[in-house]
Formats: structure tokens, C-alpha cells, sequence
């Protein structure tokens, strides 16, 4: 080797010294204090894009880090297995979804390895493996037989395109979260698991995850949506159902009660189909309402449409009477199914009252104007038009109203919750199979625990109609304790392999049980984890769930399963199409479009390369096949190398933020890295030098030496606390700019700081570029295991500091002083400087601003 980088034998080198002493294997305890990091496990889809890449540097970063620093670090990798894509591509490509899935299994693990990610592979877990998939089995029986998981008839969100149900979380504005189709609602026998029974302990627990986002913490906080109000009884004047002859409506705004203008029913409300059953036309309407999706979200934007019932109920303060409706935007299952309308101050019930033309009220008073025809007074302030509460304020007046009621029997405090019950059957074949069988005589029984797993048989042909599993007579058919059954042929959604496999890589290999006690103690809870937001409301409010089950059956200790969390934002590229006549998008790869752009960097025109055609520019979106805008990591560790690839996705935004790709910015990280190997190689060719004397440094030596002490300080914050790695990487640079600058006399204290200051770079860079930092440290040839550097405190007290000099908010010069001078002093020296004088010339100053230790900012008059 010499002083040219050469990225691919570097990483060869570093790998396969790695692998050969099993440097990240991780013992079951030791007596260093534990770190556990982790990253959200992949699918395996056969290819990494640049997310999954960024996503693990980020993990990766943080548990070298904690591994330098000496915790005792477990940061293992596995795979998510089960999932949609594997039918569709087995479809597709005439396989079976477990060999498509292991063959991807093989290729991303070689992917993996190549980007230098510091896993501990003896760890690895497949969740599609029976191995794994028996203890969700075994759980899902002990769960049923203490009642947190039962089977009902549901309205369901069900997909059409990919035949399964869908749980609310994974509806994304009325469209399958996974393949962008429409939602329709239909009644299905469905597995439900009792998330509601955790609903309180799921809020209360948010105010424990000190370290997580507040971002995800209110979106969790809102999905769980818990409110207190009152069920309000309605008298049914001569109701068709004896037993409907009152109607309970849920509200959390009793205030508005005056404002009420009608009840409206649920379409699926015993009452509305009740009276279907005589009104061919309601009966339609009712079976159009079930075509709608449930989620509540898509409830709200659809457009409104109801019938009127032909009945009426009393309202409970006045005894008016007021009409009842079934609409198509109230949820059987929030509440009762009734909704007192108050389209003065809702929205949905304004929508809903002005399609039918329906009376508006406003009870509560805006201190502006307001015309209530033309929008809902959605605020809160004195009630109006309400007899003998007007004039008093909301909050008063909820109270009261809601005593009287109360007192007269009229109505309860309830508490409510947006949280529904989570429905875990999936009409599908690539999953866990569910461990229940029926008798003939359609009993449901558990699969007993000596008989588990339940096999999935892997050797299965698709034809996009149904799941193998109900077309496979023979798996169904099994005898039962003596008697025929029939297995269960749903599978359970794969989110529920994803909601425990953190706390199974603690034991990926235990036998005895679920999970060895032992193990979860010592390593649980996660103390860093890292996944993208899009996360908050399903997989990490289902882990959290689950954790909770977990310790409620004694099988880990603690209440959270994450520490802390760190959420990455998503990677952006440039994304071309070519838009025909009728509208129809063809995206064009950026590779094969030719760009024009200005003096200034902007697009001017670009044109498909081959055809020359002319092709509009979409924007910086979200890596995508359908875009063709995904940049493959692996071309991009072919010719640059993993750590320049890893360099610049940790440096070119903020964690947290959306990172717009840029080849250039690319290059730049290469060159950065190219730039350091060839210093420490012409460094080593000096062979042996002294340490740094520090005692005895002169003023510029000890400058550039306090530089490099104040970097170490500055970078293990960044690193540690703050998470902000791209600010880590600017101060690195910086500091190997300053020592390319460095002038080295004769005198070894020049030469052994600049030594100092390379070796000190070469392990802050460690966890973020580690083949390099590794071959340079062996080069070096130093200890054996790298540690984290200590900055000196001495060399954090700065004696002089750097002065900004602006005139009229232009930098003019700059000028070096004594920390902790004088304003007088400060404003005389930068008084003096040349270019100050010359920005005067003969104006007066109108003012001068003294920052302290930085900045003398000069006014002058106009």
C-alpha cells in the first residue's frame, strides 16, 4: 500500500479482520456497563436502498461509539421475513415466497457486510423460521385463555388488491398503507388482540420517554386519543325496538348541548338496520355506507350523506323534539354508535347539516363576527341562545350541564379513546400461521402447546387468488384430542413479529421458552433505537403494547422497551418523467437525462439523453422504484468505497431531517477521505517522534494543539448527546484543514501535534468511517483495540480568541485577542484593524455592539 487511497483493499483488509476475531460478538454479560443498540430490522426485499443505509450507519455509529467508550455493546441485525411482497414476487417470478425470501436473505446479508456495519451475526434471527414464530404461537394461546384475544364478527378495513384486512393504523388517507389502494369496509370473523386494556398505561408511559422525539409522542398521544365526556341519554319517541327506546349519545362538549340539531346513527347500529329491514331504499344506503373504510381519519374528509330515519327523540334538557339520521361518517364502534349533531360547532356535523339543508345554531359566542352559515365557531368562549346558561363561560357550563344531567339520571361521565382494539387476522398465506383449530360442532379450541409450531408449509405454489393454506385440505384437517378439527387458515399480521423481536435478540437461541428472564434482564430495555417516523403509530405504539404483556407474564422487568430514539428522516433524489397526452407519467432515471442549468445551479431544460426529448422535472422526492430515482448503495461502494458512502449520508443533513442526495456532495466526502490517508501516510514516514510537552509548546503550537482538544470535546458531544453527526464531521474537517496548514519546522513539537491531531481524527472518525480508521490505526501501529480519545480540560481554557469585526453587517476583518478583555480594549483594537478604517473612511458611528469573546459589530450613520 502507499499514499493512494484505495477504498476497496482498505475495506477487504478492515472486513475481514472483523470477521476472522469476531470483534463484535457480544457475550451474554459482562462487567462493563451493557449498551444496546438497535436498529429496525429489515425486510429482505434482495436489495438495500440508501434509507436502509443511512438508517443502520446511524446505529452503527452509535454503538462503535458506545464501544470505544467501553460499554459492553449488543447491537444485532435480523430479518423481518414475513410480508406481502414475497407473495406478489413469487407470483410473479413462478416461486415460492420462502425461497424468494432466503435468496434476498443471502444477497442483503453480503450487502450488509460490505458497508461495514459492526453486527453481531451469531445473533441473527429470520422471523418467517419456526424457531422464531413458535413463541408468538405459544403466546397467542396463553394470551386467548386469559381473554386478551378474542374473535368476532367486525366491520373491517379490507383491501382489495391485496385480499387481507387492514388495521386502522394502516389505512394512510383512505389507501392501504403498503400498495395505495382504496379501502372498502366488510364484515369478516376477525382475531382481535386487547390493546384498549392498555390504553391508559399506554398514555401514562409517554411521560417516561424523556429521550424520545416529541414529535412521535404526540402523534402517539393523539392516535390513543383519550377524552373525557359524558354518554348523554336521548328518549326515542315510539321506537320500532323495544329495547332502542332510548339512545345514548357520547360527547365531550355537553356545552353545545342547545346547539343540537339532530341525533345521527351509525349505518351498522342495531336500530338503522332494524328499520332497514322494511326500507328497501335505507337498506341500500346502508350497504353503500359499509363500502366506505372505517378510519376514522377518512370519515372526516368524505363527503357526507345520510337519510332521515323518521323518528324522533326528545332532547334531554327542553324535551324538543329532534329528528334521527343514519349517515355514513359515524363509527359503530366509537361510542355507541350515536352522534348528538351540533353543526354550530363541529365540523363534520356542519358539512353533514348544510347537505341537507339542515337547521345551524350557534350557542357559544366568537368575540368577532362571525357568520356561522358559512363555517363552524370551532373555539371555545361564553355560551349563547342556551337560556339559563348564557353568559357563562364553556368550562363552567360543561360542568354544570353535565351535573344536571348526571343528578337527573339523564347521563354518565364516561372517558373514550380513539384506540381501537387491534385486529390481527390477515387473509393471507406468507405469515404465522394462528394456533386454533375448530371442532366439527364449530367450537374454538387452542392448538396445544406440545404440538406447536404450527407448521407453515414453505413448498406452496401461488396463483394470486387465494392463500395455499385454504386450498390445503390436508394441513387443515388435523384430529384434535380424538376428535376431527380443522385449522385455522388465517395468518396473524406481521406486525406482530416485529412488536418482540428486540427482546428475543437478547436469547436468539433459547429453547426453553419465549424468552430467557435472565437475558431480558440484563439487556432490556433497548437503549438506543433507530427507525423512521413513519413508525409512530403502528410498529412502535404495537412494541410498546407488547413489552407491556411481556412483563405482565414476568418475562422482562421493565415497562418500555426503548430508552431513547432516534428517528431518521428520509432520503430525497431528483426525479424526471416524460408526461404523454392522456396525463400519463413515465419516470425517467436520472442517469439518463441530460441537464442544463445556469451560472447559478438552477435547471434551465433536461432531456432524455437517448431521445433527446425533453423531460419535467418532478423535484427532490422519496427514493423510489416507481420514481426511478433510487441510487443503488452498491455501484456507489464500488467506486467510492462503503465509508465515503457512509461519510457523506452522516454529513449531509441533520438525523432527523430529510437528506437530499447529491453526487457531488459524494465526491466531496471521497476526496475528504483521500485527503486524510495520503497526510497520515506521509506523516508515518517520520518515523518515531516525541510526545506533545504541552509545557512547553510556543503560542501557535499550543493554538493548533488546544484545536485539536477542543474538536475531541465538541465531537464526543455531538456523538453522545446532542446526535447531531454532521456537526461532529464539519469540526473533524476543519481540524484537518487546519493541520494541512500547519507549517512543521525542525522542531519535533510541530511534528508530533500534527501527529496528535491525525491520530485523533482517525478515531473520532471510527465510528462513522471505521475501515479506514481501522488500516491507519494498525499503520500507526498502536494499541490493538481503539478507544474513544480524552480531550485534555487544560486545553479547553482558551487564552486568546478570534474577533468578527462587521461594519453596517459586513465582515471586514478579523483580529485575535486576550479572552475576557475590556469592550474599551476590544472596540480601540478593531478600531485599528485597516480594512475597518478604509469601510469608514470619514462617516461617524452611530453605534458599536460588543459580543463578548466574538464579535464587534459597527453602525454607522446614514
Amino acid at each position: 500500500m502507499n499514499d493512494q487511497y484505495h477504498p476497496q483493499k482498505i475495506e477487504e483488509m478492515a472486513q475481514k479482520y472483523w470477521e476472522q476475531h469476531q470483534t463484535f460478538k457480544t457475550e451474554a454479560t459482562s462487567d462493563k456497563e451493557k449498551f444496546y443498540c438497535l436498529s429496525m430490522f429489515p425486510y429482505p426485499s434482495g436489495q438495500l436502498h440508501v434509507g436502509h443505509v443511512r438508517n443502520y450507519t446511524l446505529g452503527d455509529v452509535i454503538a462503535r461509539f458506545k464501544r470505544m467508550k467501553g460499554y459492553h455493546v449488543m447491537h444485532p441485525i435480523g430479518w423481518d421475513a414475513f410480508g406481502m411482497p414475497a407473495e406478489g414476487a413469487a407470483i410473479k417470478h413462478q416461486t415460492a415466497p420462502a425461497d424468494w425470501t432466503y435468496q434476498n436473505i443471502a444477497a442483503m446479508t453480503v450487502q450488509l457486510k460490505k458497508l461495514g456495519f459492526s453486527f453481531d451475526w451469531t445473533r441473527e434471527m429470520t422471523t418467517c423460521k419456526p424457531e422464531y414464530y413458535k413463541w408468538e404461537q405459544w403466546l397467542f394461546t396463553i394470551l386467548y385463555q386469559k381473554g386478551l384475544i378474542y374473535r368476532k364478527f367486525s366491520a373491517v378495513n379490507w383491501c382489495p388488491q391485496d385480499e387481507t384486512v387492514l388495521a386502522n393504523e394502516q389505512v394512510e388517507n383512505g389507501r392501504c398503507w403498503r400498495c395505495d389502494t382504496l379501502v372498502e369496509r366488510k364484515e369478516l370473523p376477525q382475531w382481535f388482540l386487547k390493546i384498549t386494556d392498555y390504553s391508559d398505561e399506554l398514555l401514562a408511559g409517554l411521560e417516561e420517554l424523556s429521550a424520545w422525539p416529541e414529535q412521535v409522542k404526540a402523534m402517539q398521544k393523539n392516535w390513543i386519543g383519550r377524552s373525557e365526556g359524558i354518554d348523554i341519554d336521548f328518549k326515542v319517541f315510539d321506537s320500532p325496538v323495544d329495547q332502542y327506546d332510548i339512545l345514548t349519545a357520547y360527547t365531550t362538549r355537553p356545552d353545545t348541548l342547545m346547539g343540537v340539531n339532530c341525533l345521527v346513527l351509525a349505518a351498522e347500529h342495531p336500530l338503522s338496520l332494524a328499520i332497514s329491514e322494511k326500507n328497501t331504499v335505507l337498506a341500500t344506503f346502508i350497504q353503500t355506507c359499509k363500502q366506505t373504510q372505517v378510519s376514522e381519519t377518512t370519515l372526516s374528509v368524505i363527503e357526507k350523506k345520510g337519510m332521515n330515519l323518521g323518528l324522533e327523540v326528545a332532547h334531554p334538557l327542553t324535551g324538543e323534539r329532534l329528528p334521527v339520521w343514519v349517515a355514513n361518517y359515524v363509527l359503530m364502534d366509537y361510542g355507541s354508535g350515536v352522534v348528538m349533531s351540533v353543526p354550530g360547532h363541529d365540523k363534520r356535523d356542519w358539512e353533514f347539516a348544510k347537505s341537507y339543508y339542515l337547521p345551524i345554531k350557534q350557542v357559544i359566542a366568537s368575540k368577532t363576527e362571525i357568520d356561522i352559515e358559512a363555517a363552524p365557531f370551532l373555539q371555545t368562549g361564553c355560551l349563547i341562545q342556551s337560556g339559563e346558561f348564557d353568559h357563562l363561560d364553556c368550562q363552567v357550563a360543561w360542568r354544570l350541564i353535565a351535573d344536571r344531567l348526571v343528578k337527573e339520571k339523564k347521563a354518565a361521565l364516561k372517558v373514550n379513546y380513539r384506540l381501537r382494539d387491534w385486529g390481527i387476522s390477515r387473509q393471507r398465506y406468507w405469515g404465522t400461521p394462528i394456533p386454533m383449530c375448530y371442532l366439527e360442532d364449530d367450537t374454538v379450541m387452542c392448538v396445544p402447546e406440545e404440538e406447536l409450531p404450527v407448521i407453515l408449509p414453505e413448498s406452496v405454489h401461488l396463483n394470486g387468488m387465494q392463500s395455499p393454506l385454504k386450498e390445503d385440505l390436508k394441513w387443515q384437517q388435523i384430529d384434535h384430542k380424538g376428535q376431527l378439527a380443522k385449522r385455522e387458515t388465517d395468518t396473524l399480521d406481521t406486525f406482530i413479529e416485529s412488536s418482540w423481536y428486540y427482546a428475543r435478540f437478547c436469547c436468539p437461541h433459547f429453547q426453553e421458552g419465549m424468552l430467557d428472564v435472565k437475558q431480558t434482564q440484563y439487556w432490556l430495555p433497548v437503549d438506543q433505537y433507530v427507525g423512521g417516523i413513519e413508525h409512530a403509530c403502528m410498529h412502535l405504539l404495537y412494541a410498546r403494547f407488547f413489552h407491556k404483556i411481556l412483563r405482565d407474564l414476568d418475562l422482562v422487568q421493565c415497562s418500555e422497551p426503548f430508552k431513547r430514539l432516534l428517528c431518521q428522516g428520509m432520503v430525497l433524489a431528483d426525479a424526471f418523467y416524460i408526461e404523454n397526452e392522456a396525463g400519463v407519467k413515465s419516470w425517467i432515471a436520472a442517469a439518463d437525462v441530460t441537464i442544463e442549468r445556469n451560472e447559478k445551479g438552477r435547471l434551465i431544460q433536461a432531456k432524455h439523453t437517448e431521445s433527446g426529448q425533453l423531460v419535467s422535472y418532478a423535484g427532490m422526492l422519496k427514493m423510489s422504484k416507481s420514481k426511478q430515482n433510487g441510487i443503488d448503495p452498491q455501484s456507489l461502494i464500488l467506486h467510492y468505497g462503503a465509508d465515503t458512502v457512509r461519510l457523506y449520508l452522516l454529513f449531509a443533513a441533520p438525523p432527523e431531517q430529510q437528506l437530499e442526495w447529491s453526487s457531488s456532495g459524494t465526491e466531496g466526502a471521497y476526496r475528504f477521505l483521500k485527503k486524510l490517508w495520503k497526510m497520515v501516510w506521509h506523516d508515518l514516514d517520520r518515523g518515531a517522534l516525541p510526545a506533545v510537552n504541552k509545557a512547553g509548546l510556543n503560542k501557535l503550537q499550543k493554538k493548533l494543539y488546544q484545536h485539536i482538544h477542543q474538536v475531541i470535546h465538541k465531537v464526543t458531544d455531538d456523538i453522545d448527546r446532542r446526535q447531531t453527526f454532521n456537526t461532529a464531521i464539519s469540526s473533524i474537517m476543519e481540524l484537518l484543514n487546519a493541520l494541512s496548514k500547519q507549517t512543521i519546522s525542525k522542531d519535533d513539537q510541530d511534528a508530533a501535534i500534527h501527529r496528535a491531531g491525525l491520530q485523533a481524527i482517525t478515531c473520532l472518525l471510527a465510528p462513522m468511517t471505521p475501515h479506514i480508521s481501522h488500516v491507519l490505526w494498525q499503520k500507526y501501529a498502536l494499541e490493538k483495540e481503539m478507544t474513544w480519545p480524552l480531550y485534555d480540560p487544560d486545553m479547553l481554557i482558551v487564552d486568546q480568541v478570534t474577533y468578527v469585526v462587521q461594519v453596517n453587517g459586513k465582515m471586514r476583518a478579523r483580529f485575535e485577542a486576550e479572552t475576557n478583555c475590556s469592550e474599551d480594549t476590544i472596540f480601540q483594537m478593531a478600531l485599528s484593524q485597516k480594512n475597518v478604517k478604509n469601510s469608514i473612511g470619514n462617516q461617524s458611528i452611530k453605534k458599536m455592539i460588543w459580543v463578548p469573546n466574538k464579535l464587534v459589530s459597527i453602525v454607522l450613520s446614514s
